[in-house]
């Protein structure tokens, strides 16, 4: 502000000014004289010029904790306007670009695994895997002590055999109360508990639903037998003639356990049929308050919290209603003499028109509880069809679902071992799987001799190293991860002796968990079946515990497929088979890491993968072998060398996969197909 005396003085009242009417008095100047002599000499009036934009630069300068008024002068100026604009639209333009870029991996990226596709399933057979309460017997509780051995395996699903209420006297095939746990393996409370432990750890449950039949101590055939109300035609019944004192069946229809399938009941004074035991009568699955049984039963145990079912025997479900005799396998003249189910084809009494409608509405009824996110219920088939054609039905077509997948036995039903044997069970699933479908193998069951009895010890850890990287889902057995072999059958007690299931007793033997007395399978004197006398050297606690051991390779292996790209969803390629090999890749578009399996199933053998893949690089790391001592060495692809029942997981990098290789043209198999972008670190979709 600058202070001085004009001639035209402005006057400070005016708007530019402020009048100054005097000066306040200092404190210090109290009570003194004032010099008249100074104030004479003083202008009358001060004028105070003062510059407009000085003022009100200063005024306007914004400054912290600046009032609302103020505030809002600032932001009606236009830089800060034309900068806020910017903002917002820089914000929602990235909003819209990330939005669109969201879209666009969605719609790129290819549909996530499913647990049951993503996890090998261990198969338990809960008689004989852990018993908790000393009867000798395997429980449900028992299972829920070995849940950490799951996870120990890398393994995330469970399928869990029969455990409904049943006489036994079929291995609990039979089921005498659908709703119910046998008290062998403990209660429903035990269930539940089971199923909650196996929930937390972040696992799942299969469990096993044979619907064909029931136990003749079912209350249905009880009420069936009386003719009571609905229940008259529940199960399949058929006069039976009179002849020399003795009952003479409806037609030659056998059962599959031998001798014919039609049984005389006292009470009824017919007979009613039976696919397996006598004790195992059919349901009338043609009868429609059947099939609604079923489907309630589906609901019941879905309601109870399990992820999925295997349903077994369902090529039974229907026969045909005429009833007429099936052909012969050769042509015999004498009537009812065939008592092998092998001597007749079975043309009537399996795979019936109708029977893939139930199949399907099973299906539904599932799907209706799989609504859910992450609950999505797997469906299995457990059938062993003639042909696999008629096996691959099971799948359903492109627009009708069935089954995620029918259970695959081609690798247990091979009748010798070689090389060109494995490459034959393997293509001929592959090349008759429908498009798009899910492929699964299994090299033991309940109902097929362990690995080590069936093909020999040798064979263990390659026929270990086929099923875990194949492509698809595997099936273990429990105690083929640890190499278990069948037990004599002249130790099968003679409780147990006249089951018509005795042949499939010795692969059930108790788990074998360490070197104590019972294999650790029990505390108790004694266990249903006898342990194998090699459990002190073949357990899991010995081989948990060494780098070079069958449950070592094991682990290895499970991670290895969970863990690689081109293993849990590449393609698959067949790239060589003879007496002795079977050699096949996994890769992935868009990755250069490629795996090759060189796998012996017969005699020692050098190979030059070079000259059969001359895009294959000269050398080659050891990923795994079942002979430990060459993991992480170097091999050269001209010359690779493998001994009976070795087996090697190669991984080199080419640009140049075998799927898209003319000479492979035909060889290979994708199911979900995936695609890798290195840019991105994601997988796509369309390539």
């Amino acid at each position: 502000v600058e202070v001085e005396a004009r001639s035209l003085p402005m006057e400070l009242s005016e708007k530019e000014g402020v009048e100054n009417n005097g000066f306040v008095q200092n404190e210090d100047f109290e009570g003194k004289e004032t010099d008249t002599s100074s104030q004479e000499e003083m202008p009358e009036k001060f004028s105070v010029v003062v510059d407009p934009m000085a003022v009100e630069e200063t005024v306007l300068k914004p400054y912290a904790g600046m009032p609302k008024e103020v505030l809002l002068q600032f932001s009606s100026q236009a830089r800060y306007r034309v900068t806020r604009e910017i903002l917002f639209w820089l914000i929602i333009a990235g909003a819209i670009a990330l939005l669109c870029a969201t879209i666009a991996i969605i719609a790129l990226s290819p549909k996530c695994l499913d647990w049951w596709q993503a996890s090998p399933i261990y198969r338990i057979y809960p008689r004989s895997f852990k018993d908790s309460d000393v009867d000798g017997n395997g429980d449900l509780k028992g299972i829920q002590e070995k849940l950490d051995h799951i996870t120990y395996l890398n393994i995330k699903t469970i399928w869990i055999t029969s455990f409904f209420k049943s006489p036994l006297k079929d291995l609990g095939y039979g089921a005498e109360d659908f709703y119910n746990i046998d008290p062998i393996f403990g209660s429903m409370r035990d269930f539940e508990n089971l199923l909650a432990a196996i929930h937390d750890k972040g696992l799942k449950v299969i469990i096993d639903l044979i619907p064909n039949h029931t136990s003749d101590k079912h209350r249905w055939f009880q009420l069936s037998r009386n003719r009571t109300g609905k229940y008259t035609d529940y199960y399949i019944w058929q006069d039976c003639m009179q002849a020399a004192g003795s009952v003479v069946p409806p037609n030659n229809w056998v059962s599959v356990l031998g001798g014919s399938s039609w049984q005389f009941d006292n009470v009824r004074k017919q007979c009613y049929f039976h696919q397996f035991g006598k004790e195992q009568p059919d349901l009338n699955f043609r009868n429609p308050a059947v099939q609604q049984e079923i489907h309630d039963i589906i609901k019941f145990w879905l309601g109870k919290g399990v992820d999925g079912f295997s349903f077994g025997a369902v090529k039974f479900l229907l026969e045909a209603k005429h009833l007429r005799d099936e052909p012969p396998v050769k042509q015999i003249r004498v009537m009812y003499i065939i008592t092998a189910y092998s001597q007749l084809y079975h043309d009537y009494t399996t795979t019936q028109v109708g029977l893939h409608d139930i199949i399907r509405s099973f299906r539904q009824t599932m799907n209706e509880l799989s609504t859910e996110p992450g609950r999505y219920r797997f469906m299995g088939s457990d059938d062993e069809e003639d042909d696999i054609e008629a096996t691959m039905m099971y799948y359903g077509t492109t627009s009708i679902q069935e089954a995620d997948f029918p259970f695959n036995y081609n690798l247990i039903n091979m009748k010798n071992l070689s090389g060109n044997s494995i490459f034959e069970a393997v293509n001929s699933w592959m090349k008759n799987m429908p498009a798009g479908k899910w492929p699964n193998w299994a090299i033991g069951s309940p109902n097929a001799a362990r690995i080590s009895t069936r093909i020999g010890k040798e064979y263990v850890n390659v026929m270990n190293m086929l099923l875990l990287t194949l492509p698809g889902t595997p099936v273990t057995y429990y105690g083929e991860e640890i190499g278990m072999e069948n037990i004599a059958s002249g130790n099968v007690s003679e409780e147990h002796a006249n089951s018509a299931l005795v042949a499939t007793l010795p692969q059930k033997s108790p788990m074998q968990w360490d070197g104590r007395v019972n294999a650790g399978f029990t505390e108790g004197n004694s266990s249903w079946l006898p342990v194998n006398s090699n459990y002190k050297s073949i357990n899991v606690e010995m081989q948990s515990t060494c780098s070079n051991s069958t449950l070592s390779l094991y682990r290895a292996l499970t991670s290895l497929r969970n863990n690689e790209l081109p293993m849990n969803r590449g393609w698959m390629c067949h790239i060589w088979n003879d007496s002795n090999l079977f050699v096949y890749v996994r890769e992935l578009d868009g990755l250069d890491r490629v795996f090759m399996m060189v796998l012996n199933f017969g005699k020692e053998s050098t190979i030059d993968m070079k000259a059969i893949v001359p895009d294959l690089p000269s050398e080659a790391v050891v990923r795994l072998s079942t002979h430990f001592t060459q993991d992480g060495k170097v091999v050269n692809t001209k010359r690779i060398k493998t001994e009976m029942g070795e087996g090697l997981v190669l991984e080199y990098k080419t640009g140049k996969p075998a799927h898209i290789m003319e000479a492979f043209r035909g060889k290979c198999y994708v199911a979900e197909k995936a695609c890798y972008s290195k840019v991105l670190n994601l997988l796509y979709k369309n390539c």
